[in-house]
């Protein structure tokens, strides 16, 4: 039984590491991006992450993070959320600036690349990180989006408030919003809001 578990978790890697440099080699967007799809589908599975840190998927996910082309971001940005829920992949998530990156995907016009944002951000936030998770825009932003239309964005804003702010910073962020507290004009929520 043991030599049939390293048997498979050698062909994982094995199949990982095809995915990994098939992305390094093509030049097709669309070949590209199933790879990344499937890297981030792979990235849910705990079974994976010894592997896929090993393969350095993380750096190539954050490196998607500031692409043009929106399917990568979304891509990349899924897979960051699916490994910042295991802890050293948040910790190399955190080593290598990833904040920032994340952070600026709030502003994202797709609402599944901001709600994956919004849940990396909160697996990101440790005592040491919080205050650059957790910064005033960050609060900002997440009180606009807590008035929302779309329920998800919404309420996952709300969450983000309620577990990684503090009162004092929400009541901060309120008041020195430029239109108020409940600014709600000029916000660039995600396109596709719906449900």
């Amino acid at each position: 039984m043991s030599r049939k578990r390293s048997s498979d978790r050698s062909d994982r890697f094995d199949y990982l590491q095809t995915l990994v440099t098939e992305f390094q080699d093509t030049d097709n967007d669309e070949a590209k991006e199933q790879v990344l799809a499937n890297l981030a589908n792979f990235s849910y599975d705990p079974k994976n992450m010894e592997d896929l840190r090993m393969l350095q998927v993380t750096d190539l996910f954050l490196d998607m993070l500031t692409e043009d082309n929106e399917n990568f971001v979304e891509f990349g940005m899924g897979g960051l959320c699916n490994l910042s829920m295991d802890r050293e992949c948040r910790d190399l998530i955190l080593e290598s600036g990833g904040i920032p990156l994340v952070t600026a995907c709030l502003s994202g016009r797709r609402e599944e690349i901001v709600l994956s944002a919004i849940t990396t951000l909160m697996n990101l936030t440790t005592a040491a990180s919080r205050p650059q998770v957790t910064g005033l825009a960050v609060v900002q932003c997440m009180l606009r989006f807590s008035l929302s239309e779309s329920p998800r964005l919404r309420n996952l804003a709300c969450v983000f408030l309620q577990d990684c702010c503090t009162e004092p910073q929400v009541a901060r962020a309120q008041q020195t919003m430029p239109d108020g507290p409940h600014a709600v004009l000029g916000i660039p929520l995600p396109e596709d809001s719906g449900p």
